[in-house]
């Protein structure tokens, strides 16, 4: 009961910070506007830096590497050899 009772505390607790912390701290992440007085569009551009290698595909084959080792939970692995034997 006891645990219980604390686990359900501490957990109104959390919620009720995680909710009024927000509206307590100024939002820093604005900016003010800065007026231009040019007439021409302002383009952003983005330059490639990986030297024409796939890195998307060379993380996708890593993950799909990784995929393989999330089914060996059910086999029973021995560490040691039994001395009995």
């Amino acid at each position: 009961m006891k645990s219980t009772l604390l686990k359900s505390m501490s957990a109104a607790v959390l919620a009720i910070g995680i909710a009024t912390v927000p509206d307590t701290l100024p939002a820093s992440a604005q900016t003010t506007a800065q007026t231009t007085t040019a007439t021409t569009p302002v383009v952003a551009t983005y330059e490639d830096d990986n030297n024409g290698f796939p890195w998307g595909l060379l993380g996708l084959l890593g993950l799909i590497g990784l995929a393989g080792l999330g089914g060996n939970k059910d086999r029973e692995v021995t560490a040691y050899r039994d001395p009995n034997r």
